[in-house]
């Protein structure tokens, strides 16, 4: 944030916005905002002005000179005795109202009690000014910033239970089938949920997978028409013509593997020895 001649700007002085794609609204006090500076208010970005805890005025874009207005929008203002003047503390807040993409990741239940991961990837935005004074009412300050992890964290337990609601009474194999009805029902409670804070949801995207990297193969393996039992075999079979086991295509078809036109038990290494080599 650059302070000069009584400018206040969200630019950096290398021209970079303060608030980024990561931060959803920054507190900047300063002893030299004083009443008469200029306040500069870029086009993806809402200010709030407050002298002392009380909101005194939202801004949109443009470049306004900060003044005392004889009521604030919000809260009181209580003045003391300096020396027989009364020097304003002003507090600016930034508001960034683009698009910003916020992820939250989490793990279910199916009705088979199998653990379930999940990744939720969707789009927020602050709408109004109204919308910027709701947000910096009720969602708290992490030191000077509001940033989307801090977002993301007050909305992980909405997404999850909303997600629970249907994986748990689904079983896994068929959780993929009921994919739209998990992402209508986690669209409204988040949409809901977000409101409080000023926040209105554009968007989102949900992906539900088995945890297990082997479960999730084997429903791959089903995806493609294999019965249960073929699935595990084929899993097998990739699974030792990995370490170069040239049985793999006999497990995949289930048949014995023959050495020479001889099926059955060879041993082999230290078992071999012991057998005389028979």
């Amino acid at each position: 944030m650059a302070i000069a001649r009584q400018v206040i700007t969200s630019l950096q002085p290398d021209g970079t916005d303060l608030l980024g794609t990561r931060a959803l609204a920054v507190k900047i006090a300063d002893e030299s905002i004083v009443s008469g500076s200029l306040l500069t208010v870029e086009s993806n970005h809402f200010c709030v002005l407050k002298s002392r805890g009380a909101v005194l005025n939202v801004y949109e874009t443009g470049q306004y000179a900060l003044t005392t207005p004889d009521k604030p929008l919000l809260g009181s203002i209580a003045q003391g005795f300096f020396g027989g003047s009364s020097p304003w503390v002003f507090e600016v807040i930034y508001v960034n109202r683009s698009k910003l993409l916020i992820r939250s990741e989490g793990v279910a239940t199916s009705e088979e009690m199998a653990e379930m991961s999940y990744q939720v990837d969707y789009y927020i935005h602050v709408d109004s000014k109204e919308a910027a004074l709701e947000l910096i009412t009720h969602m708290p300050f992490n030191g000077h910033w509001i940033d989307i992890k801090e977002v993301a964290d007050y909305a992980g337990p909405a997404i999850e239970q909303s997600i629970n609601q249907i994986v748990q009474v689904t079983k896994m194999e068929e959780i993929n089938e009921h994919i739209q009805e998990v992402r209508e029902l986690v669209k409204a409670h988040l949409s809901d949920f977000l409101r409080t804070y000023g926040i209105t949801l554009n968007d989102l995207k949900i992906l539900i997978m088995p945890k297990d990297e082997r479960m999730r193969e084997l429903i791959s393996l089903q995806a493609i028409g294999l019965s249960p039992m073929e699935a595990v075999r084929y899993y097998l079979a990739l699974k030792m013509a990995d370490k170069g086991l040239v049985s793999a295509p006999n497990a995949a078809a289930g048949v014995p593997f023959s050495i020479g036109g001889a099926t059955g038990f060879f041993p082999v290494g230290a078992e071999a020895g012991l057998n005389g080599g028979k």
